[in-house]
């Protein structure tokens, strides 16, 4: 009966669906995180709305779970499960730009890399993250932190309209003009409220920027975290950079001796001026002397996908991340404990900072629930061998959304929690989008 009723829906879309024993089942199954292992019902490939429609429809009809998958980035899997039928949009990433209106529309399974190379052309762009690989839809849909959101605001704060296929599976338009409920809670609520199959984004005038990776040592790292937590209080909102803990990998900047060693990087973005930015990033040299560095002029988009080849897919992957109001000298000590022991070249420790244009926005003007905070600490595990799972996650543990944090869903969504449940219950009642970080309707 089950199989029926697939053979009605591979029937009612015009992408292709792949299921267990089929060619290409097993590609199709994984995502970015190796270390999920889910066996769905079906995957099937959506080219348009009408294909999110009729796969949200199936999935309502006969109980089966549904899982959305974008990027496929989701570490805790979110884009697949057992059983799950899967609307994979990765095929939808049509990108068009109005240079005129200086927006951008993209479909619902865009990565940032296509997204970038798209707009470059244009000689714009928005807020899109630190990985190029990621989607668009998990990213945005999650608040959106990035190289650009000191300058120009969450990603989900240039998010101006989003094509959403609800719970019953009608496709809306959200905007402030059209269901500005559902356009309010989509922008921080993660992919609890329906499957987006289109975004359209605010661009803003950004070409070739200023910065790169500076590595220094240890021993200068907390004087360089306590210059960055002063320094990003008042910086010019050109300025979009983080510290970090970071193995040295074999590039050709990096003393052959010294690749493999742990230090503390600085990450920077400068839209502004080159020989200003150059001024500011002279003040961490005057602070501790860098190892090594990659700084110069290049392009956003070649920024944006710097680190790609360090997160490939196929590797293990365990998160965990906060918000905090301040970079107590306490959490410095703390972070210079624990941050040397970074286990792989592919993990790292990020400090990203949460001011300048995320502040302009009231609390509640979307649902992204902390801009009351001034960092965001990630601790990212990546490494390639299941072997080490256990002794790599023991590291990691401290505070994300992983699926293992499921019981601290109000915390995750800070202080708009109570709306979004309200909203919830509006827009998907049976709970249908529950494969994601949860808001009980």
């Amino acid at each position: 009966m089950v199989m029926s009723a697939l053979d009605t829906l591979a029937d009612r879309v015009s992408g292709p669906m792949v299921r267990p024993g089929d060619e290409g089942y097993e590609d199709a199954r994984h995502v970015y995180n190796a270390m999920i292992d889910a066996h769905p019902a079906a995957v099937v490939r959506c080219t348009n709305a009408a294909d999110v429609v009729a796969t949200v429809r199936y999935a309502a009809d006969t109980g089966s779970p549904l899982a959305v998958r974008g990027g496929g980035h989701s570490v805790p899997g979110f884009g697949t499960a057992d059983d799950a039928v899967v609307a994979d949009l990765s095929d939808m990433q049509a990108v068009d730009v109005d240079d005129e209106t200086r927006t951008a529309t993209a479909g619902g399974g865009t990565t940032w890399g296509r997204f970038n190379d798209v707009t470059a052309a244009h000689g714009l762009a928005t807020t899109g993250g630190i990985i190029s690989t990621t989607g668009l839809g998990g990213l945005t849909l999650g608040g959106g932190i990035g190289y650009l959101c000191r300058g120009y605001g969450l990603s989900c704060d240039n998010l101006l309209a989003a094509e959403v296929v609800t719970a019953d599976g009608t496709v809306v338009t959200a905007s402030e003009s059209e269901h500005p409920d559902l356009f309010w809670a989509l922008r921080g609520g993660g992919g609890n409220f329906g499957a987006v199959t289109r975004f359209t984004f605010r661009l803003h005038p950004v070409t070739t920027v200023y910065g790169g990776p500076m590595f220094f040592e240890l021993s200068d790292g907390a004087a360089i975290l306590a210059h960055f937590r002063e320094f990003i209080r008042t910086a010019p909102r050109e300025y979009g950079g983080f510290p970090a803990f970071q193995i040295a990998p074999p590039l050709p900047f990096v003393p052959e001796n010294r690749v493999g060693e742990p230090f503390v990087a600085l990450v920077s973005c400068w839209t502004g001026n080159p020989a200003q930015g150059e001024r500011i990033l002279d003040g961490f040299r005057q602070v501790a002397h860098p190892v090594a560095e990659h700084v110069g002029e290049m392009p956003y988009a070649a920024l944006n996908s710097a680190f790609d080849a360090l997160v490939p897919p196929g590797l293990q992957h365990y998160w965990k991340a906060a918000f905090v109001r301040e970079l107590t000298d306490d959490a410095i000590a703390a972070h210079m404990e624990h941050g040397p022991k970074v286990p792989t070249v592919n993990s790292t420790v990020h400090l990203y900072p949460i001011n300048g244009a995320v502040h302009d926005l009231a609390d509640d003007a979307t649902a992204f629930g902390h801009r009351d905070a001034t960092f965001a600490p990630v601790i990212a595990g990546m490494w390639p061998d299941r072997a080490d799972n256990e002794r790599n996650t023991t590291w990691v543990r401290v505070n994300f959304a992983s699926a293992d944090d499921q019981s601290r869903a109000g915390a995750n969504y800070g202080t708009n929690y109570a709306r979004l449940r309200e909203l919830k219950r509006r827009y998907d009642p049976a709970n249908l989008f529950h494969l994601n970080q949860n808001i009980q309707p």
